[in-house]
């Protein structure tokens, strides 16, 4: 079986010029055992996925049996035709269909949520977004990986100012793709893609388990 993510920058793997800047995507494979076929690129929407004709190629390359891993949320929050409740659902809901009637098993993600602390907890950042996706998987009896309750959790958990190793946090100078540095709170860099990219496959395996496919086992999660 393999897996196949559709999704944005906080999905998709590293271009060699933004390193250590990444996505969960990237690591993925490390922790199921499992081929993972990562399609997820930086600025998408699902509008921009289907129209780009990424999406085609995607299911272009989707065999029974294989698993497609969907998030998005971050960019279509900024189109007002993408709302939560109308475009940005409408195309899940068609992603979701055109998956299935390629024999795959759909899971759908929650957007990782912005580090945007305000004192000691996580602003959210997402509005309606994360709550049209829990309600969309619960209408079409879908598995559902809560990326939004996990990063607030934990960002959170772990403090305003340790969080800040799991984010694109650079020094000027530190990296050479990044000589004047960056302040991102959006952006993972490899340690916090990895944390994130533990915890799907995590889930993946629970829902691989429950519906009684084993995938490969992969490294434990990590804390």
């Amino acid at each position: 079986m393999t897996y196949h993510l559709a999704g944005d920058s906080t999905v998709a793997p590293a271009k060699p010029h933004e390193h250590p800047l990444t996505g969960w995507g990237e690591f993925l494979h490390e922790r199921l055992g499992a081929p993972v076929r990562n399609l997820a690129f930086g600025g998408a929407t699902t509008e921009f996925f289907l129209d780009d004709g990424v999406w085609a190629e995607l299911l272009d390359g989707v065999a029974d049996g294989d698993t497609v891993v969907i998030q998005f949320g971050h960019n279509d929050q900024k189109r007002a035709h993408l709302d939560a409740r109308g475009g940005y659902t409408d195309r899940l809901r068609g992603m979701v269909a055109d998956a299935t009637e390629r024999g795959a098993s759909v899971v759908l993600c929650t957007s990782a949520e912005r580090r945007w602390f305000d004192g000691d907890r996580v602003t959210p950042t997402h509005g309606d977004y994360p709550n049209a996706v829990r309600d969309l998987a619960h209408e079409l009896d879908l598995p559902l990986i809560d990326l939004t309750v996990f990063t607030t959790w934990l960002y959170e958990d772990m403090g305003p100012d340790a969080s800040t190793a799991l984010l694109s946090h650079y020094a000027p100078g530190e990296f050479d793709g990044w000589p004047d540095g960056l302040v991102d709170d959006t952006h993972f860099r490899v340690e916090g893609a990895r944390r994130i990219a533990a915890f799907v496959a995590l889930s993946l395996r629970a829902i691989a388990r429950r519906d009684g496919d084993q995938p490969a086992r992969g490294s434990e999660l990590v804390s």
